[in-house]
């Protein structure tokens, strides 16, 4: 006979601690089979050292630590996400299916063509809000229509918090309810095709200290000063009430806002999926891009000659990681001293970055292309130098990153700022009139 439960679905919310879903499901009447998929459409695309797919192997082998310590362990499968709740509708009685909800365009998709095939067979899915503090239409204008500049967003957002009754960080939940199973995990890395990455992702940094120190030293990235909560958010091994609530008690507003433009960017999505792969504004999809192949592969080994450009670029390649104001500064760069098309340079990002969430993204490379919501004005392009000047003046970064700076190997600048600004915005206005 069928054992009768309710599965719990792990995807962006690898903790059991403070997961909205989660202590959703174990309220339910049926014992909880807690699940993760290593979804092979997703990962048959990534490189076989990805460093986030081994970061997600190892937080998958913690969390099922954690469950055989309650006597329970996590069910853990690699494929289709399709196949795989047939074969389980086969092999339970299965009545509901919980999860928190994804707002990438992907995981928008898989989910509803998951729910349709549950339905067939008489079984329940529901997801809640996890991810975020406010999500999808929580914060519109009065008209109902969504925001598409931060600074309202942002203050109606902050006006909605202070209003919210239940948003601290969640207490256990009750385990009693999860499935008793004792069943170690039989993917491994090797047999999905990957090998262990050797870049490491680095813990977060919530330290009262450092949110306090935060706004001062947020700019100059040779103090790696930033809190790296990134990572650590996109894959849900922390929780975003938790982060918020550091940022609350220890009352940093310019912490609090960062956090506020990734939700700002994940409404944005969800309203204007069609960003991902076109301009917000439209006029900017009329640009010529010039997208040179060759200087396109200068620009991502950081062989540009704009030591600031370049230090950032080997940063990512070697660490998965780039310090904020450097991102700023490469993504300018890219678009408007090389007038290659922002998508390029997203995609690349989205191929390195450990902390890669779609939404900020494609938000900031179009902001940085001018194209997006709230965007910086076409004409503002970031004068490579004297950024270095201002924010790494005595080249602690642009050393640490550039073996041979200032060695005779090293490439004097692809092109003249100067030249590049004035084509740039040649070639920008000729699109726009």
């Amino acid at each position: 006979m069928k054992k009768t439960i309710n599965i719990f679905w792990f995807r962006r919310d690898l903790r059991i601690e403070d997961n909205i879903g989660f202590a959703k499901a174990l309220l339910g009447k049926h014992p909880v089979l807690p699940l993760f998929i290593f979804d092979s459409e997703i990962l048959d695309d990534l490189p076989i050292d990805d460093a986030r797919v081994t970061f997600v192997f190892e937080r998958i082998e913690e969390l099922q630590k954690s469950l055989l310590e309650k006597g329970s362990s996590l069910s853990v499968h690699y494929g289709k996400p399709i196949e795989i709740f047939k074969l389980l509708v086969e092999e339970y009685d299965l009545q509901n299916v919980i999860t928190n909800r994804d707002y990438e365009t992907y995981g928008q998709n898989r989910d509803a063509t998951v729910k349709d095939i549950l339905a067939e067979k008489g079984v329940g899915f529901f997801s809640y809000k996890d991810h975020v503090i406010f999500e999808r239409d929580d914060i519109v204008k009065t008209d109902g229509s969504p925001y598409v500049v931060y600074t309202p967003y942002m203050k109606k957002w902050k006006e909605q918090f202070k209003a919210q009754i239940h948003l601290s960080v969640q207490s256990l939940p009750n385990f009693e309810n999860l499935l008793k199973t004792s069943s170690k995990t039989q993917v491994s890395l090797k047999n999905m095709g990957f090998t262990k990455s050797s870049i490491w992702v680095p813990d977060y940094d919530l330290k009262p200290k450092s949110i306090k120190e935060y706004e001062e030293n947020r700019n100059f990235p040779a103090l790696d000063a930033t809190s790296h909560v990134g990572p650590h958010l996109r894959f849900g091994t922390l929780s975003i009430r938790k982060v918020i609530e550091m940022a609350i008690v220890e009352k940093n507003e310019a912490f609090l806002q960062e956090l506020i433009w990734r939700e700002f960017f994940i409404q944005i999505l969800w309203h204007f999926p069609e960003t991902v792969k076109y301009a917000f504004k439209k006029k900017y999809d009329r640009i010529e891009w010039r997208n040179n192949e060759l200087e396109f592969e200068r620009w991502k080994k950081g062989i540009t000659g704009y030591p600031l450009v370049d230090a950032g670029m080997r940063q990512l390649e070697q660490t998965g990681y780039m310090h904020n104001r450097v991102r700023m500064v490469v993504a300018s760069f890219l678009c408007k001293h090389l007038l290659i098309d922002w998508r390029w340079g997203e995609a690349y990002f989205a191929e390195k970055l450990l902390d890669y969430d779609q939404a900020s993204n494609v938000g900031n490379w179009q902001w940085a292309a001018g194209s997006g919501v709230d965007a910086a004005p076409y004409f503002r392009i970031f004068n490579p130098t004297s950024q270095q000047e201002k924010f790494d003046s005595k080249e602690i970064y642009v050393r640490k990153w550039i073996n041979d700076y200032n060695q005779p190997s090293y490439p004097s600048p692809m092109i003249d700022h100067k030249t590049a600004r004035e084509r740039c915005l040649s070639i920008y206005k000729s699109a726009f009139y």
